[in-house]
């Protein structure tokens, strides 16, 4: 059983799987490789200029398999909320998790088809987004949401930044305390 499968690759995923994997939770991301991302062109990535979003998102995967982290290929199509654990359910498979973190972009059918409550999106293009609460939360247990499935922009920075925020408040719940991650430089 993992402590955390994320649902989603991109910026948004991938950074919650850096910060998971990096504090010890077993953490699996299952990536369907659709993210919009794929398709851009970025400018405006601090700390990344003029990189291609293929680029940005393969950094990013091998960051997080850096610390552990393991990444399938598969379409996940619902979580099942089961006795002490979620399963995730995929077009190969299935996965058991302690907490799910669901980063889909701008996709909403894993959403709606594990009967997470969503609400109209507010980005353009962007129809449906999760009900998740300031801290990740959604309205089914132990399932979080991150990026532009949980209402924000769409920019990579912001949705990479809001993965690693629902991580670290997702790995304060499971060590009962803040979790700060600083690393230092060594002189």
């Amino acid at each position: 059983m993992y402590d955390v499968v994320i649902i989603g690759a991109g910026p948004a995923g991938s950074s919650a799987a850096i910060f998971t994997s990096k504090a010890g939770k077993k953490t699996l991301v299952i990536d369907s490789d659709q993210s919009v991302t794929r398709r851009a062109w970025l400018d405006n990535h601090y700390g990344a200029p003029g990189i291609s979003g293929p680029d940005l998102v393969e950094t990013g995967k091998r960051q997080a398999i850096k610390f552990g982290a393991e990444y399938v290929q598969a379409k996940a199509t619902k979580v099942v909320a089961g006795e002490g654990s979620l399963t995730v359910e995929t077009e190969n498979g299935s996965y058991e998790a302690g907490h799910v973190i669901v980063a889909t972009g701008m996709f909403a059918d894993f959403a709606e088809a594990s009967g997470i409550r969503t609400k109209p999106g507010t980005e353009p293009r962007i129809k449906t987004i999760v009900d998740a609460t300031s801290e990740g939360r959604t309205s089914l247990a132990n399932v979080w949401a991150a990026g532009t499935i949980a209402g924000v922009s769409m920019h990579t920075i912001i949705t990479a930044g809001d993965g690693a925020k629902v991580a670290i408040n997702l790995i304060s719940e499971l060590n009962g305390t803040r979790y700060v991650d600083h690393d230092v430089l060594k002189s």
